[in-house]
């Protein structure tokens, strides 16, 4: 059975909710040969309560979870990552590779004070 991977990270306040952001990680995900969780495949018009009701259960279908970067100014995200520590899903950072490619300032210290690993996975490096 292939891995799943769910993607988490910031979309309120993102122009058409960061969706490209998702649906590139996504397409990295699919490229490597895992099985993306992408909650930016959800429609509109949908509660806050309700969005982050179907993410959490997508969640806790996942081997893995995918942090985009701003996810630590994410309320929805911060939550994600707090159940997949809870369920002891393995949690990723995918910088610094995803955001160099996409001219995001970040900083490894944000990573390791919230115990998620860093991974280039997927990216172009």
């Amino acid at each position: 059975m292939m891995e799943k991977i769910y993607i988490s990270g910031p979309m309120t306040g993102y122009a058409n909710f960061n969706r490209e952001a998702f649906n590139d990680e996504a397409e990295r995900i699919k490229a490597g040969g895992l099985v993306p969780l992408n909650p930016a495949i959800l429609p509109d018009g949908l509660s806050q309560f309700e969005y982050m009701d179907i993410c959490m259960a997508m969640l806790r279908c996942a081997d893995a979870i995918f942090m985009l970067p701003g996810w630590q100014k994410s309320d929805g995200a911060k939550a994600e990552l707090a159940l997949a520590k809870k369920l002891k899903i393995k949690a990723y950072d995918v910088m610094p590779g995803w955001a160099r490619m996409h001219g995001v300032q970040t900083s490894g210290d944000d990573c390791r004070e919230s115990g998620v690993e860093q991974t280039n996975y997927g990216s172009a490096e």
